[in-house]
């Protein structure tokens, strides 16, 4: 209980100004399209540098934190995930916020991120060293098949069939090959000079979610029927918190899924929310309502995303070992100072580190007041019209792409993905399993090479990546899981070829 000792540090007058400010500055910034957390965080660094240690971590922590949850914003009103963890987000929640339901599936995103943080922080807090050992216990093989399960899981996720979910990752695999060889330095299908340095993810991201709609709204040009216009519905708050607590079933899934993948070194949270959605999913007697404007979907879906901020942090903050690319630029806020984090951080600086971590406890609830607040403000977007919408996101695309690393480059392949998936969207593929794949690429490369090498200095490959207690499980549960998907499908397909028959 030392971290109650330094509860009251956070409250003082000028820390507690800090976490205000990196609260509502990371809400801003999440619901930016292309600003990351990662990015987020790197452009407060320079901040920090005239502030004291627990001072700058706490800015930096409430920006991680605020801007995870930020990232719905855009998500749901726009259909551009404000991160790559506010894919899964997306897919329930732009259809509610089409429906006139957008202040609804925000202020169920804010709680659920509430909800879920509180949960990832207290993880933190209480079980930092047993969960760092068991962070530890993952390898090469094991990161490799974890990569192969979140291309996987997905593989239904607003797809029409199991083969076109499965196909499109495979088509985001195939993407994250282009660029140079990590190891050997080969050209792989560089068919232009934007392509030498590989596919950025936030520009594909904005691309694949962006473009297809900006395509869509500009065809349908001013004209818009009765049946188009959206009526923004008013949302109490008292109903979107007993939703929440209604929904006990999404919130356990998503709180769990994003705790676990969250400790996990070098996963991070992109795939937390679309594991943690398809489980909800499979897991859930209203499965058919999934990708129609369900609130499970945005509750699991945000729950996750925030739940696997804490985790995240126990290998750095135990074993200098950043848990994912927002933990690394923090490590760097953390050397700055001249602080160096391991198993000697919380003996040499207890100060420092359960300020910072008690600030991102106290965070999360800033975050969900603020949220709710600018809910039913940000809902109207909604009503602004489709031609002028267009153009509004059209500019967010540019802007956000070319802002990653200044480079037009990121432009042309932002708007060369965005056309190939409008016309691959009219086939029944979806964006979402194509985006993972190109998330979990270079992670299933880099550690299938590293297996390899490991291997081959001490065993053959297939005993590396086919034996032992966890490959064997990770591999069930990624045949588990395509056959689950194959057999829903099935199951979907016979169901409604009998109220054909009926009907």
């Amino acid at each position: 209980m030392e971290f109650v000792g330094y509860l009251g540090d956070v409250f003082l007058p000028f820390n507690f100004l800090l976490l205000l400010l990196g609260t509502i500055g990371g809400l801003i910034l999440g619901a930016t399209p292309g600003l990351s957390p990662t990015m987020a965080v790197a452009l407060l660094i320079p901040f920090t540098f005239q502030l004291a240690p627990a001072q700058g971590l706490i800015l930096l922590g409430a920006a991680y934190t605020s801007t995870v949850a930020g990232g719905a914003v855009s998500a749901i009103l726009l259909k551009i995930p404000g991160a790559p963890a506010n894919i899964a987000t997306t897919l329930d929640g732009h259809t509610m916020a089409q429906k006139g339901q957008g202040a609804k599936a925000l202020q169920l995103s804010f709680l659920a991120s509430a909800v879920g943080g509180i949960f990832g922080v207290l993880l933190l807090i209480f079980l930092t060293p047993v969960l760092a050992k068991w962070a530890l216990a993952f390898g090469p093989s094991h990161l490799f098949w974890l990569a192969i399960l979140g291309v996987t899981v997905i593989g239904t996720l607003d797809s029409s069939s199991v083969v076109k979910g499965l196909l499109s990752g495979c088509i985001g695999l195939w993407l994250a090959t282009i660029g140079f060889d990590d190891i050997m330095g080969a050209q792989r299908f560089i068919f232009h000079p934007a392509l030498g340095g590989g596919i950025n993810v936030i520009p594909a991201l904005i691309g694949l979610f962006a473009i297809p709609q900006v395509i869509t709204m500009f065809a349908k040009g001013r004209a818009s029927t009765a049946a188009e216009v959206i009526v923004v519905q008013k949302s109490p708050i008292k109903e979107a918190i007993a939703e929440v607590f209604k929904r006990k079933r999404a919130l356990a899934i998503g709180t769990g899924v994003g705790s676990i993948i969250g400790l996990i070194p070098g996963v991070g949270g992109q795939i937390a929310g679309l594991v943690a959605y398809d489980q909800s999913k499979k897991f859930s007697p209203e499965a058919e309502k999934f990708g129609t404007g369900h609130s499970e979907g945005v509750i699991a879906a945000e729950a996750a995303n925030n739940a696997m901020v804490g985790p995240s942090l126990v290998p750095l903050l135990t074993l200098s070992i950043p848990g994912s690319p927002t933990a690394a630029v923090l490590l760097g806020g953390l050397l700055i100072h001249g602080i160096f984090p391991g198993s000697d951080l919380f003996d040499n600086h207890p100060d420092v580190a359960w300020t910072f971590i008690n600030s991102m406890l106290i965070g999360q609830v800033l975050m969900c007041i603020f949220g709710l607040y600018v809910a039913g403000l940000a809902a109207s977007v909604a009503r602004v019209p489709h031609s002028v919408m267009a153009a509004v996101v059209l500019g967010l695309a540019v802007f956000g792409s070319y802002s990653v690393q200044n480079s037009m480059g990121d432009v042309y392949v932002m708007a060369t993905l965005g056309v190939g998936m409008y016309f691959l969207e009219r086939f029944g593929f979806s964006a979402a399993p194509l985006v993972l794949g190109l998330i979990l690429g270079p992670i299933a490369e880099a550690n299938f090479i590293q297996g390899s090498m490991i291997a081959n200095a001490t065993s053959s490959i297939t005993s590396y990546f086919f034996t032992g207690p966890l490959n064997l499980t990770l591999i069930a549960i990624v045949v588990a899981s395509v056959g689950y998907s194959f057999w829903m499908e099935l199951r979907s397909r016979r169901y409604t070829s009998k109220e054909e028959i009926m009907g």
